[in-house]
């Protein structure tokens, strides 16, 4: 498994929504894999951005760097990015089990 984020000018967003929701029960759809899509403010990152995450396989994000080439590039600082959402989501995971007591 590999990541990817790519980012795009938000006002990209309704395309790059739609390019991720087509054919969602395809083997190879986005909505198959996962996805989060981030707003830049939300990241503390640039405010006209948005960013896609992805974590798949080599093959998929092959493919997915084919379906969003001409919208979307590779974040410059990806890494950073992706430990930014991975750390929302597991606080966000983390918030959630202590509403059940967990």
């Amino acid at each position: 498994m590999m990541y990817r984020v790519y980012e795009c000018d938000s006002s990209k967003k309704a395309l790059i929504t739609k390019i991720l929701e087509t054919d969602p029960y395809a083997d190879d759809s986005f909505a198959r894999v996962g996805y989060k899509v981030k707003d830049g403010t939300v990241l503390g990152e640039d405010k006209n951005k948005i960013y896609i995450y992805i974590s798949a396989s080599d093959d998929f994000v092959k493919k997915a760097d084919e379906k969003l080439k001409e919208h979307a590039v590779v974040a410059k600082n990806e890494d950073k990015i992706a430990e930014k959402i991975r750390k929302e989501e597991e606080e966000a995971e983390s918030g959630f089990g202590s509403i059940f007591g967990e």
